[in-house]
């Protein structure tokens, strides 16, 4: 439903609050003149922008949890949770309350509880002040990018190379057999071959104090690598039974129908695979797809997109943008990156990713579980 649907079901007590909020000259009597007075100044451009540019940034952290999901009703308990995810630095004597940010949002007429019997004791956002949010923090953000309007002298565009990769893994599986070992790797020799072998080139995993939280065999693989093995295990094309890694009759079924994966079903994948340690990570995608139509630095990008980045254990939020999303990104074929001269790296949207990220969606608890081996 609409704001003025969602209005028209609330009661006095809740227009008069939405009122004060919009500072509306009317009678608090007249549930009709409330309305339109609520109405008239959330209308007004300059009221509205006013109203979002004010906002804390665990409000924006809020309405971010918010703005990119298809689902219309919330509990209580579900926006109290995002309320407080919202609080990357909890402060001990802080007597703040995740029910006030609830009651503020109310107060804004940006949250109402359901009408029915059956939904009101859940809370939903109306899809026009959903949409003209969203327009208002994508123009608030883009103001504080840094836009080029030539290609950079170089860039890297890696669309359609997973794919390829892919393939190059189950080929390199149906020629020989490969051991693994009693962890349930692949020996850094035949790693090293299979590495070689594929289109984007990776250095293996040195020594390091964690790798955990990004893929079920993220620990001693590169990154890439990581997300194409761990694909190819979920989707149910390798098997790994006695120490061996192999084929499954899906995977040489692939192969000798020559079929290749969808990049979307691709996307996807990584999504449900990350988000267990970036929870908000397809909102951060879809805040990317809006600002990076053109090439932009990653510099500037970093000021808008880091404060909406909770660190996960040892990984700062600066490196989960850039190494956990945006190369991620690049590696799929969502983005291209380059390197602009005074300006360092700079990232634009592929026409594939944008369609992509547009068409796929992700339920917030569809993710991938895997345990954290903390060191």
């Amino acid at each position: 439903m609409n704001l003025a649907d969602m209005l028209s079901y609330a009661d006095i007590r809740e227009l008069s609050h939405i009122a004060r909020t919009y500072a509306c000259e009317c009678s608090t009597n007249s549930k009709n003149e409330l309305i339109q007075s609520i109405l008239s100044s959330i209308g007004r451009k300059e009221v509205f922008e006013q109203q979002v540019g004010g906002l804390s940034m665990e409000d924006i952290r809020f309405l971010n949890s918010l703005l990119f999901e298809r689902r219309d009703l919330f509990s209580l308990e579900e926006l109290l949770a995002r309320a407080n995810q919202t609080r990357f630095v909890k402060e001990e004597a802080s007597d703040w309350n995740p029910r006030d940010t609830i009651v503020k949002f109310k107060h804004r007429g940006w949250l109402f509880n359901g009408h029915s019997q059956q939904t009101r004791y859940l809370f939903q956002v109306p899809q026009d002040l959903k949409r003209k949010i969203g327009e208002v923090l994508t123009k608030q953000f883009a103001a504080k990018l840094q836009y080029i309007g030539t290609d950079p002298t170089v860039y890297r565009d890696e669309q359609e190379l997973l794919v390829q990769d892919l393939s190059a893994l189950l080929r390199y599986l149906q020629q020989q057999e490969v051991q693994l070992s009693a962890d349930g790797y692949i020996y850094k020799r035949n790693l090293q071959q299979l590495l070689e072998s594929f289109a984007v080139q990776e250095e293996q995993v040195g020594r390091t104090a964690w790798r955990f939280g990004y893929g079920r065999r993220f620990k001693e693989y590169p990154n890439r690598f990581s997300l194409i093995y761990d694909y190819c295990y979920y989707q149910g094309l390798i098997t790994e039974e006695q120490q061996v890694l192999e084929l499954t009759l899906e995977g040489r079924k692939r192969l000798e129908q020559g079929r290749t994966e969808d990049v979307q079903d691709i996307y996807h994948f990584w999504l449900r695979l990350y988000k267990g340690a970036i929870p908000n990570l397809q909102s951060l995608v879809q805040w990317i797809d809006r600002l990076a139509h053109s090439w932009v630095t990653v510099a500037s990008l970093e000021q808008v997109l880091v404060p909406l980045i909770k660190p996960f254990y040892y990984d700062a939020p600066e490196s989960i943008l850039n190494h956990r999303i945006l190369q991620m990104m690049m590696h799929i074929g969502l983005i291209k990156i380059g390197e602009e001269e005074g300006l360092g790296r700079v990232v634009m949207m592929t026409k594939l990713g944008s369609g992509v990220i547009k068409g796929t969606y992700v339920k917030e608890e569809d993710k991938i579980e895997l345990p954290i081996d903390k060191p």
